[in-house]
């Protein structure tokens, strides 16, 4: 196993190179990528030259020598009908065509579980990330407790607080008076969210279906290195390169790595912060994983390596991974 030694039976944190800013070029979905090349074109003309604003202002901050690099998911998760040699052929062109470097392009699915590639062919078992970072949520205590509804890892919710009087059990209400839902740290007013991780819609205990929301909150972890599978970073952007040049990208997104570097020149895919560009429909997505990422107890050992890695590159790094996020939403749905 990668980074483990007998000597301290404990995983060695392997270092991961880090961007000062990783920046999200915006979010379409996949039929409009298939369907309306002229509306994606539309759209990357406005993000072109806020990808050029943030970019600037990052080196203002960092120094003319800051590392930024740029990234694209691609929703193969939810919509896995539309293949990639479709989808992606047409998104690169968009992009090309309005000066919106990709330096990276991800697989929503990569969030749930990687495969990892050697000369071009998947090996060995995927790596589960989605569940290793459900493993690690820690809900907050609710205080009495009541056992109005199964712990997060049964039910598959997490809050970010107190749920209303509605969810306790019968038993339990003895005063019949409604009480509201409370936020935990709330300043005065509660805004209470209730986020579903994952369901099973084909039943009980079989395979979790991961909800955008969480998905999204692993892609962030992803973004941030984060994440480690016995010391070694969880996946490792991968070089495309096509076996046969005319045909280059595959029919099937399970050919694909779960991060392909684009551009041979590109900074770290991995950054001390993160900027999303999104459309306005997702405010509520972030929301939720904000309140996903103040849930999580994180590998102390890579937060720290992290923070010190910062610190050696002059870049004060936050302990609370959802103070390194940023996000520009955008006009439209």
């Amino acid at each position: 196993m990668a980074g483990y030694t007998e000597s301290t039976e404990h995983p060695v944190i392997s270092s991961l190179p880090l961007s000062h800013l990783s920046i999200e070029v915006g979010h379409f979905a996949l039929k409009d990528i298939a369907r309306d090349p002229r509306g994606i074109r539309a759209q990357l003309t406005h993000i072109a030259p806020l990808v050029a604003a943030f970019t600037e202002s990052a080196r203002l901050r960092f120094g003319r020598g800051a590392r930024i690099s740029t990234c694209y998911l691609i929703d193969d998760y939810f919509q896995p009908e539309l293949p990639p040699a479709d989808i992606v052929p047409k998104l690169l062109a968009a992009a090309a065509d309005t000066g919106v470097r990709i330096d990276y392009l991800a697989r929503e699915s990569g969030c749930a579980s990687a495969t990892r590639f050697a000369g071009g062919e998947p090996i060995g078992e995927p790596v589960p990330i989605a569940e290793m970072v459900a493993a690690r949520i820690v809900p907050d205590p609710a205080p009495p407790a009541t056992g109005g509804r199964a712990p997060t890892a049964e039910s598959g919710w997490l809050c970010n607080g107190r749920r209303s009087s509605e969810h306790d059990p019968a038993q339990a209400m003895t005063d019949r008076r409604y009480r509201p839902p409370e936020e935990f740290g709330r300043r005065e007013h509660t805004i209470f969210l209730d986020v579903e991780l994952w369901s099973h819609p084909n039943g009980p205990g079989r395979d979790k279906r991961w909800s955008c929301a969480f998905l999204a909150a692993v892609w962030h972890l992803l973004r941030l290195g984060m994440l480690r599978d016995h010391g070694a970073p969880v996946l490792d952007p991968l070089v495309w390169v096509p076996d046969d040049p005319a045909e280059p990208w595959p029919d099937e997104w399970s050919d694909l790595p779960a991060v392909i570097r684009l551009n041979p020149a590109a900074q770290p895919f991995a950054a001390y912060q993160t900027l999303s560009m999104l459309p306005k429909r997702y405010i509520g997505i972030e929301h939720a994983v904000r309140v996903i990422l103040e849930h999580l107890d994180l590998d102390e050992d890579v937060v720290a390596r992290t923070v010190a890695d910062g610190v050696a590159d002059g870049v004060t790094v936050p302990d609370l991974v959802s103070e390194r996020l940023s996000h520009l939403l955008l006009d439209g749905s």
